[in-house]
Parts: C-alpha cells; sequence; structure tokens
C-alpha cells in the first residue's frame, strides 16, 4: 500500500483502505502507511445503529458487493456484476459508541507511540519492520 500512497500523492489522489480490519490497530496500521481513508464495514456492522433488525439476539450483516446487496438493491446500471461481499449472522453488539471509541483510542495511542501529532503525520512518524520466523 505504501507504494500506493506514494503514486496517489504524486497526482493529488487518494487511497482508501478496504478490507479485513478486525482491531483498533488495524486502523492506526492503515493511517501509519499512508491511507487517507479507513473502510470499517466489518468493525461497525452489528450495532443496533445499523438498518439490521435484531433476531434472536443477533442481526443479519451484508457486505454492499455481495449477492445479498444486488438482490436487496438492485444490479448496477453498467452491468458490472462482482460479487465478492459475504452475509453472515453477528451477534447484536450494541450501540456503535464503544467501538468507535475504541477505535479512537487504538489511533490515538499509536500516535503517542510514534511521535505522531495528528492522522496525516502518522506516515511520516510509522516504520514498519517485516517479522517472520
Amino acid at each position: 500500500m505504501i507504494e500506493c500512497v506514494d503514486a496517489a500523492n504524486g497526482i493529488g489522489g487518494h487511497v482508501i483502505a478496504d478490507g479485513g480490519c478486525v482491531y483498533p490497530g488495524d486502523v492506526a496500521k492503515a493511517f501509519g502507511a499512508g491511507s487517507h481513508f479507513v473502510m470499517l464495514g466489518g468493525m461497525l456492522a452489528g450495532h443496533q445503529e445499523g438498518e439490521t433488525q435484531l433476531v434472536d439476539g443477533k442481526r443479519y450483516f451484508y457486505g454492499m458487493s455481495s449477492q445479498s446487496a444486488f438482490d436487496t438493491h438492485g444490479a448496477r446500471k453498467d452491468g458490472y456484476r462482482g460479487t465478492e461481499g459475504k452475509t453472515v449472522t453477528l451477534q447484536d453488539k450494541g450501540p456503535v459508541r464503544e467501538t468507535v471509541e475504541q477505535i479512537l483510542g487504538g489511533v490515538r495511542s499509536t500516535c503517542t507511540y510514534i511521535g505522531a501529532r495528528r492522522i496525516k503525520d502518522m506516515p511520516k512518524a510509522a516504520h514498519f519492520v517485516r517479522v517472520n520466523n
């Protein structure tokens, strides 16, 4: 992603980190790598503020590129049909406030560890190290 960010910044573009964020540290890593935005669908799914109904303590969730989304909202006008999202049932997570506070706390904590005053400073302050056996 770092190479993509360099290219995007060179032409005034933006990079959106998409997919796989599970922990607040994942969001911080995306910003540290230079992402301008981070998609949080999976982290925010299952909360009471979403458009899903609570059924037996669970919420039905689908990604916007899933077959469920196409069935619910219709196909794109240009005919593109690339279903890659998934449909899942999640335990109710209650209000979203706590999750958002955890995400913000994780990003703030990371900023203190790496010495970044703002999110836009994170790529300059972050250092990634490859660790393997």
